[in-house]
């Protein structure tokens, strides 16, 4: 049996997206454990992550919907340390749109890895020609992930009234759109 290659996107010389595998089960667990309390103020399935082997089946979910290409989820690397994620949470082919999601660990924050990261994600899925609507959906008090899409060259399309819930409360969420051509 062959090994699959690993899809692997170059951002920088410290940085790199590696596509979700299994062998990186118990560094993804572990770094969401340590973010946990920070993860649950943006996203309601940080309070529903248990065991080692729940972060497992998590992967393998994630590593066939990345294979059939209906979501990718790549892990974002640092100096060879894994410090969050980036992915297409929901990737739409006819219409050539991708979803986008990311964290990043709390220590890690402020330091432009994920605009980089997310620069690079872009490129190379509008190279593909597989992506070419790139859109972020989050909530409106998340100041920080709003400001990531501004950063990034996005524009705020709307908000969605009361659109997802989370910590008890159901949240507005503002959709931000950018068309990536070459």
């Amino acid at each position: 049996m062959t090994a699959v290659k690993s899809e692997i996107i170059p951002v920088s010389n410290a940085l790199e997206l590696r596509a979700v595998e299994e062998r990186y089960t118990a560094d993804l667990h572990n770094l969401v454990v340590k973010n946990r309390i920070f993860l649950q103020t943006a996203f309601d399935w940080a309070q529903h992550v248990g065991s080692e082997e729940d972060t497992r089946r998590n992967v393998q979910s994630n590593q066939m919907l990345h294979q059939r290409g209906y979501a990718k989820m790549f892990l974002i690397f640092k100096d060879d340390a894994l410090v969050g994620v980036l992915s297409f949470n929901t990737i739409e082919p006819t219409n050539k749109a991708g979803y986008i999601g990311y964290w990043l660990d709390e220590a890690h924050q402020g330091q432009g890895i994920l605009s980089r990261s997310l620069q690079a994600f872009m490129r190379y899925y509008a190279e593909r020609g597989e992506i070419r609507r790139f859109v972020i959906k989050c909530r409106v008090a998340n100041q920080h992930s709003n400001s990531v899409a501004v950063r990034n060259g996005f524009t705020l399309e709307g908000c969605l009234r009361e659109a997802e819930y989370l910590n008890d409360r159901f949240d507005d969420v503002n959709i931000y759109g950018r068309i990536y051509t070459l």
